[in-house]
């Protein structure tokens, strides 16, 4: 190969920014609610209500004045006169009095006169019309009118990749029908002549199509449309025949077909006949990642190694397609982890009391490691990290 034109041995950063700078800008639609799973918000949302509707009641027990139950205890129990309840749906109409108070449940609105609340567990009864209280009732128990949001209030900003919480609390908003993005529609293609399908009887030497189908669930999960192109084998002629299907696609991720080998052709292909926006990632696992384009089609490939690519395809691909960072925490390790002197490393590490430590084999083919592995360890570019230390770490 003669001397790249393109930047070689990128960050993960700057990869991550120039694949989300290739993709097309998204129309808006507008979907039901109960449809918006894994879609990204495209205008902000206003609360149409407020939530709670009423002051009411967080606890099973009885709503009073605090002023009367102050002195209430388990050995001087405070008696009080009932006069009704208060259910979800089915408010207690009426003023409460002074030494009076009625039976409230959970969601219930408070009735006019009282401003507080003793549990169930704290009460006894006392005949018909009476009732105990061993402890005093608390207007902490109390859920305020508008207290989570007001009718009118901007509460869902523009941009929030929808999760069920956030489904949810749209449907809580009022809205029956929400604005997002139109889905990215991503071509997936694996390569390899010694890839095949799984459930065929395998040969020496040959590896069933994992990355095909875990990228694909990927891609789901990041609310894209999969245009499923299957496999190809490791030919130019066979490579341009499965990319020429990937009509209507936004982009197309590849996996395999981009290291240093012989019959690398997806690298080789991009180079010569395509255009390259760069190649490798300074990155373990998953450096031999390429992005470049095809006839106008923003391409993104994979290594071809299980690890890697679904490891990239976590930390680069899903960020830049969903515009939501990567989500990560700190936590002390427990074990040491290795540096690498020019690149950022991405160990798998078990989550044990609050710590973290190796997993152990961190081989690009020991796909086991990501399904047992609880996160991704950063060490960036340099030294090791000893035990004891606070790294960021990548939930899986």
């Amino acid at each position: 190969m003669s001397q790249p034109t393109f930047p070689m041995h990128v960050s993960v950063t700057e990869a991550r920014e120039m694949l989300a700078a290739l993709l097309p800008a998204l129309d808006t639609e507008t979907v039901p609610v109960s449809q918006a799973l894994g879609r990204t918000l495209a205008a902000p949302l206003a609360a149409r209500v407020s939530h709670p509707s009423a002051t009411e009641s967080a606890l099973d027990g009885i709503a009073a004045r605090e002023a009367d139950t102050l002195t209430a205890g388990k050995e001087s129990p405070v008696r009080l006169r009932l006069v009704g309840e208060s259910r979800a749906g089915v408010p207690f109409e009426g003023t409460v009095g002074a030494g009076q108070c009625v039976r409230i449940y959970t969601g219930a609105p408070l009735p006019t006169g009282v401003d507080a609340i003793c549990p169930v567990e704290e009460l006894q009864d006392d005949g018909p019309e009476h009732v105990l209280l061993r402890r005093p009732a608390f207007p902490s128990d109390v859920r305020h009118e508008g207290g989570d949001f007001r009718a009118g209030e901007t509460v869902m900003a523009a941009g929030l990749w929808l999760s069920a919480p956030r489904v949810a609390l749209a449907a809580a908003l009022g809205h029956a029908h929400v604005p997002v993005r139109r889905r990215l529609r991503v071509a997936l293609l694996s390569t390899g002549d010694e890839v095949i399908e799984p459930g065929q009887a395998l040969k020496p030497g040959q590896v069933y199509d994992s990355n095909r189908v875990g990228l694909s669930a990927m891609l789901q999960e990041s609310g894209c449309e999969v245009i499923e192109l299957g496999h190809a084998p490791d030919s130019p002629e066979a490579l341009q025949a499965a990319i020429g299907q990937a009509g209507g696609a936004d982009v197309l991720l590849t996996s395999g077909g981009v290291s240093m080998g012989r019959y690398d052709f997806m690298r080789d292909l991009l180079i010569e006949r395509g255009r390259v926006a760069f190649w490798k990632v300074r990155m373990r696992p998953g450096g031999p990642a390429i992005l470049g384009g095809w006839n106008g089609l923003p391409v993104f490939g994979l290594p071809g190694n299980p690890v890697s690519s679904l490891v990239v395809f976590h930390v680069i691909v899903r960020p830049a397609l969903t515009g939501q960072p990567v989500q990560s925490l700190k936590l002390r390790t427990a074990t040491p982890f290795r540096g690498l002197a020019d690149k950022t490393a991405f160990w798998r590490g078990v989550i044990k009391g609050g710590e973290v430590h190796d997993y152990g084999q961190q081989g690009s083919g020991i796909l086991r490691s990501l399904s047992d592995a609880d996160a991704l360890v950063i060490v960036p570019e340099g030294g090791p990290v000893a035990a004891g230390e606070t790294v960021d770490v990548v939930l899986l």
